[in-house]
């Protein structure tokens, strides 16, 4: 029976925050709102805990992951990237976007894009999330909560907790969220290109 916490969306209760990274770090799987929706997340190096979710979500090891960071001072460990494309990216984060680029050798193997070695990494615009990561130091291995079956990201915190209750460690309510998905943003050969339009304004990369 998974744990389920309530929190304020603007001003997330800093106790249920630090009780949240507990569980992370004892390689709990959680699922916590962002800017598109509610997303499935653990620690980047938790093997075990990344196995879980495909199972939960009925995902191969080669789906493309996604590291959800407080900001981009992260950036450079993660990811290579020139400066056009992180002023692009600086200008529009936190925000609905996910960024491709290409990873480093500090990024697990088995969270890179297994042709084109990219990895995926945003700064959602949410208290909740920024919150948890700020607390946790370190970004999560996330990917959007999309269910077998469904095409958008679950939005319902209590719908949630009816159908992973029993499959998840941890369900942060942060209210009913808007399901649509991040604009997605190849920057691996850092000349823009839009993968997938969402919820993230695609002028600013056009």
């Amino acid at each position: 029976m998974s744990q389920y916490f309530e929190l304020h969306p603007d001003n997330p209760q800093a106790r249920l925050i630090n009780q949240a990274v507990a569980i992370v770090r004892q390689g709990g799987v959680l699922v916590y709102p962002t800017d598109s929706g509610y997303a499935i997340g653990c620690l980047v190096g938790d093997k075990n805990a990344m196995e879980r979710i495909c199972r939960i979500r009925k995902i191969e090891k080669d789906h493309n992951f996604t590291l959800v960071c407080r900001d981009l001072s992260e950036l450079s460990f993660y990811a290579r990237v020139d400066n056009g494309a992180f002023r692009l990216m600086k200008n529009n984060t936190p925000g609905a976007y996910t960024f491709i680029l290409q990873a480093t050798k500090e990024v697990p193997k088995r969270l890179q894009n297994p042709k084109r070695k990219t990895i995926g990494l945003r700064v959602p615009d949410n208290a909740i999330s920024l919150a948890l990561l700020e607390a946790l130091g370190e970004p999560l291995m996330s990917c959007s909560l999309i269910l077998p079956g469904e095409t958008e990201a679950e939005y319902d915190p209590h719908l949630i907790r009816e159908k992973l209750e029993k499959l998840v460690d941890l369900i942060i309510d942060g209210g009913v969220l808007d399901p649509r998905p991040t604009t997605v943003v190849e920057l691996y050969d850092n000349t823009p290109v839009i993968a997938r339009e969402g919820a993230g304004d695609i002028r600013p990369f056009e």
